[in-house]
């Protein structure tokens, strides 16, 4: 995890213009199937443009560090951003899953390699709703504190918990790259 990537303005800077998208109910289905009780979350993309690149450029430039010391995982570029929601009237959870494969929206695009999580709300705006790793055995619990920046490998399986009070919001980042050899 990093901490202190952004000061606490361009993280309301980041949350304001996530909050201005039109938000969607995330779609999750499997061969037409659709599975709503796996993932509840509002989301929106974020693109690359004027008003996002301070943000596109500094996560892109903590991929690269993070990747050089802790994966070395062989990468070409960025996915679009995911902005979450989760909470509200709708609640919000995401069971185990891994993020590793390619985008069925964009088929042409390189798998995901690592999925990086920068968290946008203060601990104090919600209950629940942590984003939990299981590399293996064990169950890391991400940081909650506003600002952090947590990676780790696309295949590992990850969650988020069911939100219990409150507002979780955060910003999901893919590094894609050739498949693993």
């Amino acid at each position: 995890s990093w901490e202190g990537l952004f000061s606490e303005a361009e993280l309301d800077t980041i949350t304001r213009y996530g909050d201005s998208l039109a938000l969607e109910k995330a779609e999750l289905s499997v061969g037409g199937a659709n599975y709503d009780s796996i993932r509840k979350t509002l989301v929106a993309w974020v693109e690359r443009n004027p008003k996002t690149e301070f943000f596109h450029r500094r996560l892109e430039e903590a991929v690269l560090a993070l990747n050089a010391r802790f994966f070395r995982f062989d990468l070409s570029g960025l996915a679009n951003f995911q902005y979450a929601l989760y909470g509200g009237p709708e609640g919000g959870h995401f069971e185990w899953h891994k993020d590793y494969g390619r985008d069925p929206s964009d088929p042409a695009q390189e798998p995901r390699k690592l999925t990086l999580s920068l968290q946008l709300s203060a601990p104090s705006d919600y209950d629940g709703c942590e984003l939990q790793v299981r590399g293996g055995h064990q169950i890391d619990v991400a940081p909650k504190t506003r600002g952090t920046l947590v990676a780790f490998p696309a295949h590992v399986l990850h969650q988020v918990t069911p939100i219990t009070r409150g507002i979780r919001r955060s910003l999901v980042i893919w590094a894609v790259g050739p498949e693993f050899r």
